[in-house]
């Protein structure tokens, strides 16, 4: 099987799964519980709490475990809005989010909340200038993701954090979905950030969200002891540790598995050279994503071409919905490209002889449908 869909998902260690499973063996009780058992399990998850916290360099209190990334961008966005609304009703974000950033902001639309999007330029990257005037005192929330998860474009968020220290009505949320193991991580100038197990070779099911430490927010489950008045719900423990154990290991050699994937990148753009194959993901993205359009096939048919060779990409976020790839066309401008448009994904678990197979197979489904 060669794999490129890391972006969509990555399949758990071997590692973490140890983790888990052990965990879920021996420590049995619930966290809340006062009896022997659930103080032991309790102090598993201030363990794994306090590796994460210096993994990212954030305080404990700081963690909010959640089910994955599109509930801590639902808490962050609905959570700030909701407590803040009295501040204004003002909303900024751009057009390469992720879906569970739109579902939110769509809600609050609804509510009487006016949602604005940053202008960017030719490379997808915020334009600062216009973000300063799209500021006001009504602004309580800027929402931008690091990276986005399509075309792999990387956001300027200290730039845009500086910024935004000098409206202290308005709170900074980043979606790291996609950044946490890929670049360095700086939570300095961010008031919230989102994370999700899955995309770091972790278990479905858990994430968190990074929430400042004077910031308050309106929670989205209410009722039950849990590990933060933020979310209610009995805290998994075993998905905690398994958790922290991934966050740690992606992290170690980022630089030398950077350093990898580049040299992979660069042979897919070097053996991608067709006269209807554009290549959409520029000099300001990462190398884990490549996005290209094959221009006269649909994605859907060039992903089914090339999985009956056991070869798996995606045509746009797992999900998205629609035909059409939004952040292509707000990149490129054209429907073609993003009515067309495939992301192969790439790991430092690919191999030099995945790019290879997935080039020669390419070629021949390439050849069949045009």
């Amino acid at each position: 099987m060669t794999y490129l869909d890391y972006s969509a998902t990555t399949p758990t260690s071997e590692e973490v799964l140890n983790t888990f499973v052990e965990v879920s063996r021996r420590y049995i009780g619930n966290p809340n519980s006062l009896h022997k058992l659930g103080v032991e399990a309790n102090e598993i998850i201030k363990a794994s709490t306090k590796q994460i916290s210096n993994l990212l360099n954030i305080k404990e209190s700081e963690v909010i475990y959640t089910s994955g990334s599109s509930e801590s961008n639902n808490m962050a966005i609905k959570g700030i809005a909701l407590k803040y609304q009295n501040r204004g009703k003002h909303i900024i974000t751009t057009e390469f989010e992720h879906s569970s950033i739109y579902g939110p902001l769509t809600y609050l639309q609804k509510q009487g909340f006016k949602v604005d999007f940053v202008k960017t330029d030719e490379y997808g990257i915020v334009d600062i200038n216009n973000l300063k005037e799209l500021l006001t005192d009504e602004t309580i929330l800027v929402s931008i993701g690091y990276i986005n998860s399509e075309i792999g474009i990387i956001q300027p968020i200290d730039e845009i954090g500086k910024l935004l220290k000098e409206y202290p009505k308005c709170y900074f949320h980043v979606d790291m979905t996609q950044a946490l193991g890929k670049i360095k991580i700086d939570l300095t100038n961010v008031d919230l950030a989102s994370f999700s197990a899955h995309k770091i070779y972790g278990i479905k099911g858990i994430g968190m969200l990074y929430k400042r430490e004077n910031i308050s927010l309106e929670p989205l489950i209410h009722g039950g002891k849990s590990t933060t008045v933020f979310r209610s719900g009995t805290p998994a423990t075993a998905l905690i540790a398994s958790f922290a154990k991934a966050m740690r290991l992606i992290l170690t050699n980022l630089d030398k598995k950077y350093e990898y994937i580049s040299k992979l990148n660069k042979m897919l753009k070097d053996g991608l050279k067709y006269d209807n194959v554009y290549i959409n993901s520029n000099e300001h993205c990462i190398p884990n994503v490549l996005n290209i359009s094959v221009v006269g096939v649909k994605p859907e048919t060039m992903l089914h071409a090339l999985e009956k060779y056991d070869i798996y990409i995606s045509t746009q976020t797992a999900c998205s919905t629609g035909t059409s790839s939004k952040s292509v066309y707000a990149l490129t401008k054209d429907e073609n490209r993003a009515k067309s448009s495939l992301r192969i994904s790439l790991s430092h678990l690919t191999k030099e002889s995945d790019i290879k197979y997935f080039l020669e197979k390419f070629d021949v489904c390439y050849k069949e449908l045009l």
